[in-house]
């Protein structure tokens, strides 16, 4: 899973790679090294950012998959932490990320 082309949405383009681009590439590398067996991998991937402003800037991501069960919280200081809710989907021939809102 997700070892094909990868695309983004216009949503993905505007409100996330254009705002913090480091923010954008850790997403696909958080699903290139889950800590589970390459075969157990969803073709549905979720993130929920957070952005922790009283906590200065830190900005918070759930990773989470529904099967098998897998769920990890990553955490790093950064200047435009993002609040947003994105997919990965692996359909089989390509890979896209979208915003929640866009599916």
């Amino acid at each position: 899973m997700f070892q094909n082309d990868r695309y983004m949405t216009c949503g993905i383009k505007h409100d996330i790679n254009e705002k913090n681009p480091v923010t954008f590439l850790l997403l696909w590398n958080l699903i290139d090294e889950m800590e589970v067996d390459e075969n157990k991998k969803d073709y549905l991937q979720i993130f929920v950012l957070r952005a922790k402003f009283d906590k200065k800037n830190l900005q918070e991501i759930v990773h989470m998959q529904e099967k098998p069960p897998y769920k990890k919280v990553h955490r790093y200081f950064t200047e435009i932490p993002i609040d947003a809710k994105v997919y990965a989907i692996d359909d089989g021939e390509h890979s896209t990320m979208l915003l929640a809102e866009e599916y």
